[in-house]
């Protein structure tokens, strides 16, 4: 590419830039405070790779009940991890009680996070849609596509 000349990029492309940029960051920035990965159970694949969004641990039982189809749930005390494909934060305002964690990682653990939900599929994943609205509903938050439109 000579000197002057710009190149385009697509949305997906300037996303995943994002993300790897964030991720570099957030590397330097956890590797101070004791963190854990959640891990997938053997045998299960990560088609889509693992994200995570953490909650009150108060919410997770009556989640469950709610949602038709749930992947990989842990708990670490006073949060539930629910395994979400990754990039589920894209275009997504998870309401201020979640905790979205990119890589699926657990910041600041009081203990190890146990599984406490199998899926009986192959993968691990929780639908990020079904969950955001949950959620939303759960917790009295409004999500982000239902505010008022400005002109």
């Amino acid at each position: 590419m000579s000197a002057g000349t710009s190149r385009l990029f697509g949305l997906d492309t300037l996303v995943r830039l994002s993300r790897e940029r964030e991720r570099a960051v957030g590397r330097r920035a956890v590797s101070e405070q004791p963190v854990a990965r959640l891990a997938v159970p053997a045998g299960m694949g990560q088609p889509l790779g693992c994200d995570a969004v953490a909650m009150p641990a108060e919410f997770g039982p009556r989640l469950l009940d709610r949602l038709p189809r749930v992947g990989c749930v842990y708990e670490d005390g006073p949060r539930w991890w629910w395994i979400v494909p990754a990039d589920s934060d894209v275009a997504l305002e998870w309401p201020p009680s979640a905790f979205y964690s990119p890589g699926a990682l657990v910041p600041d653990t009081v203990r190890e996070p146990v599984l406490v939900h199998h899926p009986e599929g192959p993968v691990p994943y929780t639908p990020p849609i079904p969950l955001y609205l949950a959620l939303c509903r759960m917790s009295g938050a409004v999500p982000a596509w239902a505010g008022a439109v400005r002109a």
